[in-house]
């Protein structure tokens, strides 16, 4: 599974520390989400972030760095636009706000998870891969 990483999971020492195996694929874009600083770096609505894509089949190690257990962070799949060797989709991260401490409003009512994920049925939200050299 490819996975766009945007805050500590872009240093390679970091993600030795979560995966055991693991590849950087590139350079990628998100666009339709920025970065936002908070306790950790999180995204919000609109605009566009730079970051990696990641390539692990260790979702499980991921989703615990991240809490999603606890609901520090919702993992989502946005579609993912590059060469023939990536898949469909990519995983992304995205903490929520309110226990992050970071300025950001989701748009709609109702829990964190479910408002982000209607954000990204209702809006163009995507990562990018640049084409190789």
């Amino acid at each position: 599974m490819d996975v766009f990483v945007y805050g500590t999971l872009t240093a390679p020492d970091r993600v030795a520390e979560v995966l055991d195996a693991y590849a950087f694929v590139g350079a990628a874009r998100l666009e339709g989400l920025h970065a936002v600083e908070g306790r950790y770096p999180t995204l919000a609505p609109g605009g566009a972030t730079g970051g990696r894509l990641l390539r692990t089949d260790d979702l499980a190690a991921l989703d615990a760095y991240e809490g999603v257990d606890e609901g520090l962070y919702v993992r989502v799949s946005v579609p993912l636009a590059g060469s023939d060797d990536h898949p469909d989709d990519a995983a992304v991260y995205v903490g929520d706000p309110d226990r992050l401490d970071a300025d950001v409003v989701w748009p709609g009512t109702g829990p964190f998870p479910e408002r982000v994920r209607a954000y990204l049925r209702n809006n163009e939200v995507h990562v990018t891969v640049p084409p190789e050299r």
